[in-house]
């Protein structure tokens, strides 16, 4: 019996990360809660995500939002591996993730999702065995994970154009892989505000 090449590379998860301050996170839930409580609940959010998501089946990285105190902060678990965001909007920061990572499935997450559980995360690994890419929608028209099976290089125009905070912003994702086989796994909620609280 053969087995594909990607089956035989290491999963890699890559989780959205900025340091949980005051002010510069979550600044949308901090206007309805305040923004010391708001920090706080991405503070324990994140704690808890990067808990249940430890897995044999991938490794997992952690990409900081471009900011030095950020990748030495002690909130994040030392041996956890991290990389720096860089700079530019969500699709620039994403896509160099996702360009940086060895071949081989791998799947980005944002850190504000309360419902990601682990088996989340294998149906999506599991989507990318016969497709290019997956994405787990959120209700808003906006997506939680976005995944590329990475046998080949990652596509130039990856996330060119996408209305971020919008409405639009799967489909426009959606778009910018021309030719790919595109799976959707379960739609979860984010939280940007204090009616998204669970």
């Amino acid at each position: 019996m053969t087995i594909s090449p990607e089956f035989t590379r290491r999963k890699r998860l890559v989780v959205m990360v900025k340091e949980p301050r005051p002010g510069r996170v979550k600044t949308r839930l901090g206007r309805d809660i305040g923004m010391v409580p708001a920090a706080r609940w991405f503070r324990h959010q994140t704690q808890a995500l990067l808990r249940r998501m430890r897995d044999p089946r991938w490794d997992i990285v952690l990409a900081v939002a471009q900011d030095r105190d950020g990748m030495i902060s002690r909130v994040w678990p030392k041996d956890l591996a991290k990389r720096p965001q860089g700079r530019g909007d969500l699709g620039d920061r994403m896509r160099r993730m996702l360009r940086q990572s060895p071949p081989g499935p791998v799947c980005v997450i944002g850190a504000d999702i309360p419902g990601i559980e682990r088996h989340h995360i294998a149906e999506a690994f599991a989507a990318l065995g016969d497709h290019d890419t997956v994405f787990g929608p959120a209700p808003d028209g906006g997506y939680w994970l976005v995944g590329l099976k990475r046998t080949a290089s990652v596509p130039p125009t990856l996330f060119e154009g996408v209305r971020w905070s919008s409405e639009h912003a799967l489909a426009d994702s959606k778009a910018t892989v021309p030719g790919h086989r595109i799976a959707q796994v379960a739609t979860l909620q984010d939280v940007d505000t204090v009616a998204d609280l669970p």
